[in-house]
């Protein structure tokens, strides 16, 4: 008969962002247990607040089922000796089997007869199974920091405090780290501070419900939800979104509770972007506009008391959001009294990294890159693209940045708009850093891109160049991040773009600092992106064979590999996608001959119909391909191509390539890899 199975680790306060992965770790590793013991289940639901994880199992069988296991040994000529009788390895056999050699089995096999042996296995209870098996499972969950604490020789991401465990309405037995696991758990700190005991699992939600506790982090954050749309009501206001911080809100409290706060109308003269920020980031309040798309001067905490007097808890909120506004309005008036052009001047003290130098000779470097990239993609906007190439780094040296980081081009944006600059050097400033995340928002005008192009190239070859190459354990520059950036920025804008020049111009600019091998350092940036753009491109479904049959072929300009890739993945569920595909490599499988040398076609030299035929068809569809080449129609050039399959099966059938005469052996080798070539101006098929 299946059983419930409940597991609770009660912790001191564990830190909202490890609960989320930790969530999912813990269904994962649930999952991974159960199937590695052959216990079938019906459903896994994982659990937790600060202070306690749960995984809640339903419909477990009480035990595995029995089976019987057989293992191979020697074949039958090896067992046995002339006479029948067992040999050494039979003997040995049987022996690390645990079974008499009567006992053993011959069985048929594609290889022939082998002993076997069979073994019935008495499936185990499950209470016996888990409780040999859970300390481990609880060590072994994943954290991105963990502790030890008194003289325990364990780590887990806090202090264990308590631990449930049942299987029914037993008590699962284990110990860990000096506790025994039994069948209590804790309310609230606070407001049901008390242990309560369960009798089964199927109390645990409700009963921790009733100490206080919302266990379900799903349901406290439509608990969180609710309130927040009670309050939206109440001011008639409209919540700024914002799903990190309800995610983060959500695993700091175990019983919500929303108040809503206001601040002074003055401070509303600060840019909102402030505003926001220190109500997010240092309070974790959210913000609220009017119908009119104005900041409120409100906000809204999520408490983890319901308080006897909510007034009391919301003058205290308020009085410590008053003294960080006054703060942020104090950097912010001190900082308009100081010129943009000598926080620039500021960048000269400030070290970017050891080998590369300081922030301004770094500006210095991609602003020069920004400008010959404005030079070949918009002329017309040099000027304002070296403007804002020049601007975009002063805000780090402002006091409002210093103590806000987020605000990061926010800052430079806000002072650049107050001291007259153009408007779009002002959104180049601010839109030089993004994207700022996998799927992040881009920029919008050609300064902010080509800058953020120009800064993040910069920081890839510096690194490259100096051998501080991201590893699977660190990535300290973000260089992933930077790449993937230059890579959607490129196809957003509809940039043509040569890569390669782009990488070695940045490699000459960072010549005095760099002190590796420009050319190795240019083919390892090269191959960088190019995996970046196959890992995105992977993720999002692109087939892996159809990505690396267009990059293998070049990746200089993205914009053109993202059309062959999006034209091939198309073509592939053609019918005559098969036809071009088996054309290309019975043309590869003989040029192979050829090695490295370059042939050249002499149509005087073509003997057979069937290869003149073939050049004829070849001369009539390469004129074709390039057309369409050249207007990036790569779907129409890979059905063109596949035309040529006839042309080329009656060559294959009639012509023989590799002949004794070295000269008709040649020239129909260069016809064969002009037809290659042809291909992979495209794709090289050989990929797929």
């Amino acid at each position: 008969m299946a059983q419930d199975f409940l597991l609770e680790i009660g912790t001191e306060e564990i830190p909202a962002g490890f609960l989320l992965q930790a969530y999912q770790d813990l269904e994962a590793n649930t999952r991974k247990l159960l199937n590695h013991h052959r216990l079938e289940f019906a459903a896994i639901k994982t659990m937790g607040t600060p202070r306690r994880l749960a995984v809640l199992v339903t419909g477990l069988a009480e035990r595995q089922e029995d089976r019987v296991s057989e293992k191979l040994g020697p074949s039958k000529k090896v067992a046995f000796d002339v006479d029948g009788q067992p040999t050494k390895a039979a003997l040995g056999f049987a022996r690390g089997q645990g079974v008499a050699v009567e006992e053993l089995e011959i069985v048929q096999t594609e290889k022939g007869e082998y002993l076997c042996a069979r073994r019935q296995e008495v499936g185990k209870a499950t209470i016996d199974i888990l409780a040999a098996a859970l300390p481990d499972f609880i060590l072994n969950l994943p954290f991105k920091k963990s502790m030890r604490w008194h003289d325990l020789d364990i780590r887990f991401a806090r202090p264990l405090h308590w631990l449930l465990a049942l299987f029914g309405d037993q008590v699962i037995p284990f110990e860990l780290g000096g506790l025994r696991a039994d069948r209590s758990s804790r309310g609230h700190r606070f407001m049901a501070p008390e242990a309560f005991s369960l009798g089964h699992p199927g109390e645990y939600i409700e009963r921790c419900r009733q100490a206080k506790v919302i266990v379900d982090p799903r349901e406290r954050q439509a608990m969180i939800e609710a309130q927040l749309a009670d309050i939206e009501q109440q001011v008639n206001g409209l919540l700024i979104e914002d799903p990190e911080l309800l995610a983060t809100v959500t695993n700091l409290v175990e019983y919500p509770s929303a108040a809503c706060g206001s601040f002074e109308e003055h401070f509303l003269a600060l840019p909102e972007e402030v505003l926001i920020t220190v109500m997010r980031h240092h309070q974790k309040y959210f913000s609220l506009r009017n119908r009119d798309g104005r900041l409120l001067p409100h906000f809204v905490t999520i408490n983890n008391t319901v308080a006897r007097d909510p007034r009391l808890v919301v003058t205290g909120n308020e009085r410590v959001l008053r003294a960080r506004l006054n703060d942020a309005r104090f950097f912010f008036e001190e900082d308009r009294k100081t010129p943009l052009a000598e926080f620039v001047e500021r960048l000269k003290s400030v070290v970017f990294q050891a080998k590369l130098g300081t922030s301004y000779e770094k500006m210095s470097r991609f602003r020069t890159l920004a400008e010959e990239l404005a030079d070949r993609l918009c002329p017309a906007e040099r000027e304002k693209v070296s403007r804002t190439a020049y601007l975009c780094k002063a805000d780090l040296e402002s006091s409002m940045v210093y103590e806000f980081p987020d605000l990061q081009g926010v800052m430079g944006r806000e002072y650049a708009r107050l001291a007259g600059e153009d408007p779009e050097v002002c959104q180049g400033i601010y839109e030089h850093y993004l994207p700022v995340a996998a799927g992040g928002d881009l920029p919008t005008g050609n300064c902010g891109a080509l800058v953020s192009i120009a800064d993040k190239i910069d920081t890839i070859c510096g690194c490259f160049g100096i051998g501080l190459l991201p590893t699977g354990a660190a990535d300290p520059y973000a260089l992933r991040r930077q790449a993937l950036g230059i890579i959607h920025i490129i196809l957003d804008r509809r940039y043509e773009l040569d890569l390669s020049w782009l990488v070695n111009r940045s490699l000459e600019l960072l010549a005095a600092k760099i002190d590796r091998d420009p050319a190795q350092v240019a083919a390892e940036v090269l191959n960088f992106i190019k995996g970046r753009l196959q890992h995105n491109l992977t993720a999002r479904g692109v087939p892996a064979g159809v990505v690396e049959a267009v990059l293998h072929a070049g990746i200089d300009d993205l914009l053109v590999a993202g059309n062959k890739i999006d034209a091939l993945n198309r073509f592939r569920h053609r019918d005559d996608f098969e036809s071009l595909l088996a054309a290309f490599k019975r043309v590869m499988n003989i040029i192979k001959g050829a090695g490295d040398r370059q042939l050249q076609v002499d149509p005087q030299r073509l003997e057979t119909p069937e290869e003149k035929q073939l050049y004829a068809e070849y001369t009539r569809i390469a004129d074709a391909c390039r057309q369409a080449i050249a207007g990036q129609d790569f779907l129409a050039a890979l059905e063109t191509m596949a035309d040529l399959r006839p042309a080329v099966d009656a060559f294959f059938d009639h012509v023989m390539v590799m002949v004794e005469d070295e000269a008709l052996k040649n020239n129909r080798l260069a016809l064969l890899q002009a037809i290659a070539a042809m291909f992979r101006q495209v794709a090289d098929f050989g990929k797929l």
